[in-house]
């Protein structure tokens, strides 16, 4: 559960007029817009901000990918973690702009996933599988039913591959989301085919520091444009936009931007009505509000009567702000007479307009509710694991309300039992069987409205004459994980190859294993509080995976990932303890101060492999004695999440001088990185990223200088030592850089120049700054030799 002061955070935050009101401005419109991007923050967030809070749109976000072969610029979150991490942030951000979240892929383990840069749309659909991507995205249409779909990206070179073939893939999902025999499977789960009326494209280039669109964006048919700015803030909804942004903080996401318009152009490329041309209104040609329906096609004449009474009486709600007994009385008239209204359409008018009518309606009880409660939530007190027993427990604080009742909502199998029942308390007893499975790490949508998660509450009620429903969901989701969590300290540790094998030394945290599953020449022993695993006695080189094993099952861990701008969350994950074994000889009398952002574990490496090293904080670097270390590595991102380190410059630049060797590792343009004041000499970033990379891991390496120390000691690298790299060999390469630097690799993806910008190093006065733009902290977490080795070289003294 939420600790008290972020509970009161969320209430003070989230003051009850401010709730009223935004679910009024839901009422406005009976439309729904989709967005659809490749990963979490690829949402046009100011603008679905403007479409939901001025129009009154539903807003639905469609992300292909969980963003886990993206970077992260608050913590060490690699992988299926970073995905678990940013598909919190991506629901955070929908929460803040009322928006929904379709998730097309689920995961590492699913095959449409992050599997990171990508300059190809088609190599991207290749590994996705452009079937199965297109089928998800139909599948979204005929479930949400938009009317307007708009993809943020456009498919043009210069573009993130996966953009791209998202962008071509919700194209290509129009018309088969309309044909009804496209996918007949999904009338066997209630979806009926379904005709987007308009696709928009932006009418603005995707390029900037990431990226660099080779074509011109399409001509504008439509300016969108919402005057005024928020009702409720007073921020233009570029602001609100950014503050949605901002829960994307992994990703360093959200800014101030004084004075924004909010103005936006778009294309429409296909609209369903007929050949595509200029608008005047995003809501030309698409029913908007009720009074619209009313005047449709095969709409009766009591039923248009009725919805035109409905508008009047929603309007009327929405001018009654803040009088929540006149809105009371105005919306349960409007549901009253949308009630009517369905009861008068035929059959076919129904198929295309009652999903309209039924989302009102809900979102009529949703505003309802708030006219009448100041808090409501809803809280498990316990461990959820099988053969669990814990408490459900419901605050409802709603002296508007009457009647109440409330029923849970739990994975099948779980059972509830009513324990109390008094004003503004219920308690139930939960009870997981033993059978139960463990809970999905990656949630398969997200709704603003509630209902999230495998578990929550039905909040059943009367406001007035009108009984509402509505979905409570959890302060934190129920997860239910393993009955013993185990965790391994160390989970990963390194073995050289030609020394005489010792155990290691592993400690355990929760329960006890009860057996280990091992490699064939491997023994594990408990040895008092810890045990040691053995490794035969000659060891080659390659990774071993061992297993702790817990009454019959491989061992589990749950951990939680929590940061303040996010909900708390969990992964559950097998625990195994992986050991690399490799030939690598380390340097002499290196003495290393390591400088990390938190976003990489290029430091424990360093210490893995056996090096001494000291982590620098705040006080080392602004007055500690830096001659103590003959090699200061920074890491990834660490000038611009520490001010500490920005401060240090000159100092850093005198240690180099005096015979230090600095190593930076990767960092963006905008990491606080000033080419002429960040670095000894002037290092220019390149910009856009996309031209600076190579994103082939198995892209060929040249070894520019092949007899430079670097290269040669103590490790002679060679081509073994570039096999076996994951996702990419680097990123942010160095465009430009003073003619004291030499560059020691040459590296490019199929069909382009080569880059120089990878690895360079300088002699400057009597130490060396090296700019190392390998992604060598991902390849240290994936074991791959060849890093460790190389890492070995870079961290030598100068």
């Amino acid at each position: 559960m939420l600790d008290d002061h972020r509970r009161l955070s969320q209430a003070v935050h989230q003051p009850a007029l401010v709730r009223l009101h935004r679910a009024l401005s839901r009422l406005r419109s009976v439309l729904t817009v989709m967005n659809t991007g490749a990963h979490p923050d690829d949402e046009m967030n100011g603008m679905l901000a403007a479409l939901r809070f001025a129009y009154g749109m539903r807003v639905v976000v469609a992300c292909s990918t969980r963003g886990e072969g993206g970077q992260n610029a608050l913590g060490p979150e690699r992988g299926g973690v970073l995905g678990v991490l940013r598909t919190a942030e991506m629901e955070e951000a929908a929460r803040r702009m009322d928006a929904d979240v379709a998730w097309l892929g689920h995961g590492p383990g699913d095959p449409v996933h992050d599997f990171g840069f990508s300059k190809n749309g088609d190599d991207t659909l290749r590994r996705w599988g452009e079937e199965r991507v297109v089928e998800r995205l139909v599948r979204a249409y005929r479930r949400y039913r938009p009317d307007i779909v708009i993809p943020t990206f456009l498919d043009v070179p210069g573009q993130h591959g996966h953009h791209r073939a998202m962008t071509r893939a919700a194209e290509t999902a129009l018309a088969l989301a309309a044909d009804p025999s496209a996918f007949p499977e999904h009338g066997a789960i209630d979806l009926r085919p379904w005709q987007v009326s308009k696709y928009y494209l932006p009418a603005w280039s995707g390029a900037g520091y990431a990226y660099d669109d080779e074509v011109p964006p399409p001509p504008a048919t439509l300016n969108l444009e919402a005057a005024g700015g928020d009702e409720v803030t007073g921020l233009a909804y570029k602001q609100l936009g950014e503050w949605s942004r901002a829960a994307h903080a992994s990703q360093g996401m959200g800014v101030w931007r004084d004075n924004p318009v909010d103005r936006w152009s778009l294309h429409l490329k296909v609209w369903s009505g007929g050949e595509a041309g200029s608008e005047y209104d995003i809501r030309d040609h698409v029913p908007a509000t009720l009074a619209d329906i009313a005047a449709m096609p095969g709409v009766s004449r009591p039923a248009a009567a009725a919805l035109q009474e409905a508008q009047v009486q929603i309007d009327a709600a929405i001018a009654a702000f803040p009088n929540r007994s006149r809105i009371v009385d105005a919306l349960s008239d409007a549901a009253r007479r949308i009630e009517e209204a369905r009861k008068d359409l035929g059959e076919e008018a129904l198929s295309q307009l009652g999903h309209r009518l039924d989302r009102k309606l809900r979102e009529i009880d949703a505003a309802l509710f708030e006219t009448s409660v100041n808090t409501a939530r809803a809280v498990f007190d316990g461990s959820a694991h099988p053969g669990a027993r814990l408490v459900l427990q419901a605050h409802i604080d709603a002296p508007g309300l009457s009647g109440v009742t409330t029923t849970p909502r739990l994975p099948a199998g779980v059972n509830a039992t009513a324990m109390r029942d008094e004003p503004g308390l219920v308690q139930y007893e939960i009870a997981i069987p033993e059978s139960a499975p463990h809970t999905r790490n990656y949630p398969e949508a997200f709704d603003p409205l509630g209902g999230n998660g495998e578990a929550g509450l039905r909040v059943a009620s009367k406001v007035g004459e009108r009984r509402i429903e509505v979905d409570l969901d959890l302060e934190k989701p129920l997860k239910i994980g393993p009955r013993h969590s185990l965790s391994l300290d160390p989970a990963v540790a390194l073995i050289k190859v030609g020394e005489p094998a010792s155990g290691i030394r592993v400690r355990t945290a929760g329960v006890e294993p009860t057996d280990w599953q091992v490699p064939v020449g491997w023994t594990v022993r408990q040895q008092g509080d810890a045990w040691v695993a053995v490794p035969p006695r000659e060891v080659g080189a390659g990774i071993a995976t061992l297993v702790p094993v817990v009454n019959g099952r491989p061992a589990s861990s749950v951990r939680t990932i929590a940061y303040p701008h996010i909900r708390p969350t969990s992964i559950i994950e097998t625990v195994e303890l992986r050991v690399l074994s490799l030939d690598v000889s380390l340097p002499g009398e290196a003495r290393i101060g390591y400088v990390g952002g938190g976003s990489d574990n290029v430091g424990a490496h360093l210490r893995r492999l056996g090096l001494d090293v000291t982590d620098l904080g705040e006080a080392e670097l602004k007055a500690g004695s830096l001659s103590a270390f003959t090699t200061i590595v920074v890491g990834i991102f660490a000038f611009g999440l520490r001010r500490d380190l920005q401060a240090a410059t000159e100092r850093l630049h005198r240690f180099v001088e005096e015979g230090g060797h600095l190593v930076t590792l990767y960092h963006r343009p905008t990491d606080a990185w000033d080419p002429a004041t960040t670095p000894p000499r002037r290092l220019v970033i390149g910009s856009p990223s996309l031209r600076w990379r190579v994103t082939d891991p198995a892209a060929p390496v040249r070894v520019l200088k092949p007899e430079h120390l670097l290269l040669t000691s103590p490790n002679c690298i060679d081509a073994g030592d570039w096999q076996g790299w994951d996702k990419e060999r680097g990123l942010y390469f160095a465009a430009e850089y003073d003619a004291a630097y030499e560059e020691l690799l040459a590296l490019n993806d199929p069909g382009e120049k080569p880059l120089k910008g990878s690895l360079i190093s300088a002699r400057i006065g009597r130490g060396r700054h090296t700019h190392v733009s390998l992604v060598l902290h991902h390849q240290l977490d994936k074991l791959v030799p060849g890093a460790f080795r190389l890492l070995a070289n870079l961290v030598q003294p100068a």
